[in-house]
């Protein structure tokens, strides 16, 4: 991959309807790619999750296309109602992650607000005919009419991809549960809600042990909440996660069986000349991402995207404006709750840029080498392979040029808030509503 500011961005292709009127429960949540990047996984708030297989062709052809097909689509949580507390939870997927790949069948953790499960994704294309007991529609034979052994055989079939539940991971959290992510060593994940992070192993459902707790014994006290968690990508000792009050923690799970004791802390002092209202509301951080590399992470607020060096605490590394012309757009933001939007960000696959999403379908893309940025647009009028991106412009006031949009005209009902980079190549996925758009380098 060169560095991604010299990149021209082109459309792939977009998966959804293009009708108007779009249902909630098809609106997507969540994005990932699997660690080959040969599948893509969505989850939307009608509690699907739909994987997409890479078309082996534009895999391998010169050049190649980044192009997808639907492989399988199961109903991974229902919608469910908590007596106790006379609460309906939604089945809507607040985040997939997937297991690294050890035979032919692949896993994936999928969870929504209370319960995880662990799906078994599997393909069959082969069939057993000439049972014994049973015929071939399966009704039971009559033992007195069988007069002869037969050889079962093995036939060929049209493929089957199939989805079936391994395990579930319930009753462990008493708040919604906002991330969940897969130690490296493949046996273990954590998840987290607003209060408390637990760590469970993947073949034991009964059970999790609680490795961070904020909760104060007072609930009047509380002043910040969990809002994202992920395990090192190498070491798994190491875990970070971000909280409301826009601080980053590093726990080592090494030095104490309960984390409440981080070994790093991440802030960036407050500039008192940007001090307003609104101010801790725009800090609280809604996503936070390790580099692929482990030596950087990356963490989302309202307003920007910053580079953390996990060897310094002080300040960031590098700060990107997001959409710095919202500033004086905060009081309305605040009123129709925009402002508490929580956009996720990810790295390249060799962390040389960053994407995060913005309103009005817009997406942007860092180079962190060049340190030059990208405004595209997920757009539905192009509908054609190959189509440049035109790199979008927002105008804050004054005279408008010809490209340039007005930001008293972006639609903050558009907006993307769930991004996934291919983890070897510079192909992208994109969620804006209902829609997945995928976006790959012009080469």
């Amino acid at each position: 991959m060169a560095g991604n500011g010299d990149i021209q961005w082109c459309f792939s292709q977009v998966k959804g309807t293009l009708e108007d009127d779009v249902t909630e429960a098809d609106i997507i949540s969540c994005v990932e790619f699997n660690h080959d990047g040969d599948l893509l996984a969505t989850g939307d708030k009608g509690g699907r999750v739909v994987i997409f297989q890479r078309d082996p062709v534009s895999k391998n052809s010169i050049p190649r296309r980044g192009e997808y097909n639907v492989y399988s689509t199961f109903q991974s949580h229902e919608p469910e109602f908590d007596y106790l507390k006379s609460l309906e939870i939604e089945e809507k997927i607040n985040k997939i992650r997937w297991l690294k790949r050890k035979n032919p069948a692949h896993f994936l953790l999928s969870t929504n607000d209370k319960t995880i499960k662990l799906w078994k994704v599997s393909e069959r294309d082969k069939r057993v005919e000439g049972y014994n007991t049973k015929e071939e529609n399966g009704t039971i034979r009559d033992p007195a009419c069988i007069t002869s052994l037969r050889v079962p055989t093995i036939k060929p079939m049209e493929l089957m991809v199939e989805a079936s539940p391994r395990r579930i991971f319930a009753n462990a959290h008493t708040y919604h549960i906002n991330s969940i992510s897969v130690n490296s060593d493949q046996e273990t994940y954590l998840s987290a809600d607003d209060l408390r992070i637990n760590l469970w192993h993947l073949e034991i459902t009964d059970q999790s042990f609680n490795i961070v707790d904020i909760k104060p014994t007072n609930m009047e006290e509380l002043t910040e909440v969990i809002t994202a968690a992920e395990f090192h990508p190498a070491e798994c000792n190491v875990l970070v996660y971000s909280s409301s009050k826009g601080t980053i923690r590093l726990c080592d799970m090494r030095s104490a069986a309960l984390c409440d004791q981080h070994s790093k802390l991440f802030e960036e002092p407050e500039d008192p000349t940007n001090r307003s209202f609104f101010s801790e509301i725009i800090s609280s951080i809604s996503d936070v991402k390790l580099s692929n590399s482990g030596r950087y992470m990356i963490s989302r607020d309202y307003l920007s995207v910053k580079v953390w060096d996990l060897q310094m605490e002080t300040k960031p590394i590098e700060c990107y404006p997001v959409h710095e012309y919202l500033r004086s757009k905060l009081c309305s933001l605040y009123e129709n709750d925009c402002i508490f939007d929580k956009f996720e960000c990810c790295w390249s696959g060799n962390d040389s840029a960053i994407m995060t999403g913005s309103y009005n379908n817009f997406f942007r893309v860092f180079d962190r080498a060049t340190k030059r940025d990208l405004t595209l647009e997920a757009a539905r009028d192009i509908a054609k392979p190959k189509t440049l991106l035109k790199p979008r412009k927002v105008c804050t006031g004054g005279k408008r040029k010809k490209d340039e949009i007005s930001v008293d005209c972006l639609d903050f009902n558009k907006k993307i808030l769930h991004t996934a980079w291919h983890p070897s190549e510079n192909v992208v996925a994109v969620a804006a509503t209902n829609n997945l758009f995928l976006f790959q380098d012009k080469l």
